[in-house]
């Protein structure tokens, strides 16, 4: 979860054979395996949510991480962070966009085990082809040159993880990713980006997995 100095963070108290104990609300959820990627992905959200997964995951081999996911995307070498440590995870991932999956969130989204990469209704998920960000690239041709041949590469490595994980040609991924790419959740379930559409109902039969 993001950290943001303008926001209150709840408190939940809970009643025990000693007594009320409290916790922040987002500590509450980490207690139930629950870890949140909310807002743009960069260096100190990525730091966060790994450690997060790799506490969880010294906790139990066998019991699911849930994560929920609403991203418009963010710095992709932040998000390969988080990807690669989802993908390491010996405890079943899953993974469901709620409200949008955006860029890098969509492959955050895809990174959940087969079987267990969830959407709600109305999300909104969404493609593209790596950009590059600032005003303007300077400096010397074979510098630029050298840029581009990384963004290029980049952007190889982005849409083979799209294939491994939707199954779709990597003609069609390309072509798909030219441009902006918005996709419902039922057109993203259909895609292979996720297995499945949550009614309200599910979701919290599914975090009981």
């Amino acid at each position: 979860m993001a950290n943001d100095a303008r926001m209150v963070i709840p408190t939940v108290i809970e009643q025990s054979a000693r007594g009320e104990r409290a916790y922040d609300l987002f500590s509450r959820l980490l207690r139930e395996r629950i870890v949140l990627i909310n807002g743009a992905i960069e260096e100190n959200l990525a730091s966060l949510v790994v450690a997060e997964l790799l506490f969880l995951a010294s906790e139990s081999d066998d019991q699911p991480i849930n994560v929920h996911i609403n991203s418009p995307g963010g710095v992709i070498v932040a998000g390969m962070a988080i990807y690669d440590t989802m993908r390491s995870m010996r405890c079943p991932v899953a993974t469901t966009c709620v409200g949008m999956a955006a860029s890098f969130g969509t492959i955050l989204l895809m990174a959940g085990d087969p079987g267990r990469r969830y959407s709600l209704p109305h999300a909104r998920i969404h493609m593209h082809q790596p950009l590059i960000s600032g005003g303007g690239i300077s400096g010397q041709v074979t510098d630029i040159e050298i840029h581009a041949r990384e963004m290029l590469r980049t952007r190889e490595i982005i849409n083979d993880i799209i294939a491994l994980h939707t199954g779709q040609p990597l003609e069609r991924i390309q072509r798909d990713t030219e441009r902006d790419f918005f996709l419902s959740a039922e057109e993203a379930c259909d895609y292979g980006l996720i297995d499945e559409v949550l009614t309200l109902q599910d979701w919290k039969k599914r975090d009981k997995r």
